[in-house]
């Protein structure tokens, strides 16, 4: 089985050195970058399977370089950063990152992170490959129709690009039309994990990023809603 493929960006020439090594003890094949533009770079030449992001970084830093990924890939990304503040971490996160990891690391974590969100894509991939070979189905709620052929998401005839952690929340949501799931239910589904740690701001974000997509007023949604102290849910149209 062919190794996959995992870019490391960090310009801290330590710390890319030992995840690295960690990495390869893991059984995978890395490829490296010293700073935003050096990643974009990689990410054509190499076509990695994931990405682990540093933040401050010179040239072009970790963010922006994740907006520049997310303008045309889906790949999953997982950040690193010193910065361990919650506002920082769902910044990170609105931005498009799938996992946020602080420094310092813990190594064993880091490395079930990245298998954990490897597994997952892998997953969303053969699911996507084996609907090309079938029927396409579409599923609609109102203005929003999601086609599990394409793993594309419309919305009043517009498509919505979305990140796979994104459709599979809301290809969960469509399923399970006016249920609620709590934060912890919806990490344990879409990041098909138990919960270890706290999830609500992860999934809370997603969320918020889901609905800047899809709805017209985010202040007032008419698909996804909170019910308060309980979770989310998607109302029947």
């Amino acid at each position: 089985m062919e190794k996959q493929k995992i870019l490391v960006v960090d310009d801290d020439k330590e710390i890319l050195f030992s995840l690295s090594k960690l990495l390869e003890y893991d059984g995978f094949e890395v490829v490296q970058a010293k700073d935003g533009l050096e990643a974009l770079e990689q990410l054509e030449k190499e076509k990695p399977d994931l990405i682990l992001l540093d933040i401050m970084m010179p040239k072009l830093d970790g963010i922006s370089a994740l907006m520049k990924i997310r303008e045309s890939n889906h790949l999953p990304v997982i950040v690193l950063s010193a910065k361990s503040q919650d506002s920082d971490k769902v910044y990170g996160l609105t931005m498009g990152a799938d996992d946020y990891i602080c420094k310092p690391y813990n190594p064993a974590e880091l490395s079930a992170r990245v298998k954990t969100l490897l597994r997952r894509f892998r997953a969303w991939n053969e699911l996507s490959q084996r609907d090309e070979k079938t029927k396409s189905e579409k599923i609609c709620n109102g203005g929003i129709v999601l086609d599990t052929a394409a793993m594309q998401v419309m919305v009043d005839g517009e498509p919505v690009r979305l990140t796979a952690t994104e459709y599979k929340i809301v290809y969960l949501f469509i399923n399970n039309l006016n249920r609620v799931f709590s934060a912890e239910e919806i990490y344990e589904r879409v990041w098909d994990e138990k919960v270890g740690y706290a999830v609500e701001n992860t999934v809370m974000v997603h969320i918020r990023r889901i609905r800047e997509k899809i709805e017209i007023d985010t202040k007032n949604p008419k698909y996804i809603k909170v019910v308060w102290g309980i979770g989310y849910k998607m109302e029947k149209m």
